[in-house]
């Protein structure tokens, strides 16, 4: 492991030093590379953990830190932790209610971050004796965009240019495998944190770090166990769960049990089994996590090399136990789990500001990114678990005629129906009015190394362009579904596909039903009565078949099929009428 030295000599760092930094939900680490090593930085008191927690006095004055922490007990309503689980989110969808609240402190979760990164940008300045301006910030690979953007924010509110935000799994990798960069290994990183579930799998060849899939749940992690466990307690010892002590108290308790078989509190004596007991539900929802991942990678578990365990919470006996029952192997503890992701945020922002030899991060987008189209599908642009950063684009027409603008729906997500899927944003381009088909709109997705989308929607006509930075923009769902997407999609995936392919048979049929119309009205005195009979029959199927509320679409895609045979006689009639006018007009018959 790598030595805390006393203080920095700045001869030996790099002139522009970039920072790494874990901001963690309990706890938050900062680090740098010193004469080729990552070092994570320790404070005036000598400790390289800081409490992700921040103090809001009466008068203003903020703490950070430890100092803050002490103050929680006396000023619970003051005294802000877990806030990494309000980033970016909307009031309310973070799924528990904070003895806190922020609108009634004048604060917001991307100040109250900052604040914390500004402590750590003060620790390390200490450390190294010189000013810095440059940092990699960590995030849960399931972050959404919302999620990535407010973190960005929050550095920059510390004066901090971020130059990276790199997922977790990916820095934990990092920094287990930074002596093994010329093997070929498959891992698996199992983060469970305070706040956060993270499980990714990753290939590491010849220094390219590439992820395969990734998978998990914002809304779990150490802090959720601690509620638990403080509502068994509260309950025995007849005593009000939301007290802040027996929170604090519940949390004691549960890091001594990762030792203990027993342990006390207030003279109620805990067992590890009781704890485990509790500890069981909350463990077990990883396990869909985790088989999804391997499914995703197209992964055996025995062809994993590592299971590399990061976060506090996998310091739990029984969470070992679960990981070593998942996988079928035993899992690799050979890093400090609190620290191997600053670790890797560190060995990372060593790698761009040049002081490391160059390791290539393939990083992927967990769910897929596209526009609804006509009809209300999903059009998927960026499909998930692409490599970022990532750039693809399609050609969009205008849907019905004489329609002036383009209304383009930026969604995530896996189902089908743009309706199942998350709003990003959204951009209107518009182009003159014309046929149906005339309009000719351009729209190209561009994920960042951040895993920040842009997007690029161009009218071809005017060579207008109208860009789109998805910063800070509220999903219009809770962020529960982030987890749940995936396994909706594999859920309603018959249903799903069945109303696709019902709407896009519905599309045509509703496209050819005047068109036969239209073509009967003018070769009605050319066709026999029975050819003519018999294509309206087909097109009164057709008709039943739309009406019906059942959406059997494969009855629809056989009538609208059969309607377009009967029709290709009338089809090459109209297109001989058609020559013989124009030849007609032009003097040539």
């Amino acid at each position: 492991m790598f030595k805390q030295p006393s203080n920095l000599k700045p001869e030996t760092l790099n002139p522009d030093p970039i920072l790494g930094i874990d901001l963690g939900t309990t706890n938050s680490l900062v680090g740098v590379v010193d004469s080729g090593f990552p070092i994570l930085l320790a404070d005036e008191n000598g400790s390289r953990s800081t409490p992700s927690a921040v103090c809001i006095a009466e008068d203003g004055t903020i703490t950070v830190g430890a100092p803050a922490l002490r103050q929680r007990a006396l000023h619970p309503t003051r005294t802000i932790t877990s806030v990494k689980r309000l980033i970016g989110r909307r009031a309310g969808e973070a799924g528990w209610a904070p003895p806190y609240s922020l609108n009634e402190l004048n604060t917001t979760p991307v100040e109250v971050s900052a604040e914390i990164l500004k402590h750590l940008k003060a620790v390390a300045e200490r450390a190294l004796e010189q000013s810095v301006s440059k940092a990699v910030i960590t995030v849960p690979a399931y972050f959404n965009d919302a999620q990535r953007t407010a973190t960005k924010r929050a550095g920059e509110l510390a004066d901090l240019e971020v130059v990276r935000i790199l997922s977790e799994p990916t820095a934990a990798a990092l920094a287990y495998g930074l002596d093994k960069l010329s093997e070929h290994q498959k891992v698996a990183v199992y983060d469970l944190g305070g706040g956060t579930f993270d499980v990714s799998v990753l290939e590491m060849r010849d220094g390219v770090f590439q992820v395969l899939s990734t998978a998990g749940d914002t809304q779990l992690g150490g802090d959720d166990l601690d509620r638990s466990l403080a509502q068994f307690i509260a309950e025995r010892l007849n005593l009000p769960s939301h007290d802040i002590r027996v929170l604090e108290g519940a949390e004691v308790v549960k890091k001594r049990l990762s030792t203990d078989d027993t342990t006390s509190f207030h003279g109620l004596d805990i067992t590890r089994a009781e704890l485990e007991k509790i500890a069981r539900p909350w463990i077990e929802r990883t396990r869909m996590h985790c088989l999804r991942a391997l499914s995703d990678a197209g992964v055996k578990a025995e062809e994993l090399d590592e299971v590399i365990l990061v976060g506090g919470s996998t310091r739990m006996p029984l969470v070992r136990d679960y990981v070593r029952e998942i996988f079928g192997r035993e899992p690799n503890t050979s890093q400090n789990p609190d620290e191997a992701i600053a670790l890797g945020a560190t060995i990372q922002a060593g790698i761009l500001s040049g002081s490391l030899r160059q390791v290539l991060l393939l990083d992927v987008t967990p769910l897929s990114l596209g526009i609804e189209t006509f009809g209300g599908l999903m059009n998927i642009i960026i499909p998930r678990n692409t490599t970022i950063p990532a750039k693809a684009g399609e050609m969009f027409t205008n849907a019905v005629a004489n329609q002036d603008s383009m209304l383009i729906r930026i969604l995530q997500g896996e189902r089908e129906l743009a309706k199942d899927n998350w709003e990003l944003g959204r951009i209107e381009v518009p182009f003159p009015a014309g046929p149906k088909g005339s309009a000719r709109v351009g729209v190209q997705f561009s994920l960042d190394a951040n895993g920040i989308l842009h997007v690029l929607a161009r009218d071809t006509a005017t060579n207008q362009d109208i860009t789109l930075e998805i910063r800070g923009t509220a999903i219009d769902v809770e962020d529960e579904r982030v987890e749940q997407m995936i396994a909706e999609s594999v859920d309603f995936a018959f249903e799903d596909m069945n109303e696709r392919i019902w709407t896009e048979a519905m599309l045509k049929a509703e496209e050819l039903l005047p068109a036969v119309d239209a073509a009967l009205a003018q070769l009605g005195d050319v066709i026999s009565q029975d050819e003519s009979q018999n294509v309206r029959d087909q097109a009164a199927q057709v008709k039943k078949l739309l009406e019906s509320v059942n959406h059997d679409a494969k009855a629809l895609k056989s009538a609208t099929q059969q309607l377009d045979d009967a029709t290709q006689s009338l089809a090459v009639m109209l297109i001989d009428r058609a020559m013989e006018e124009s030849l007609a007009r032009r003097g040539l018959v």
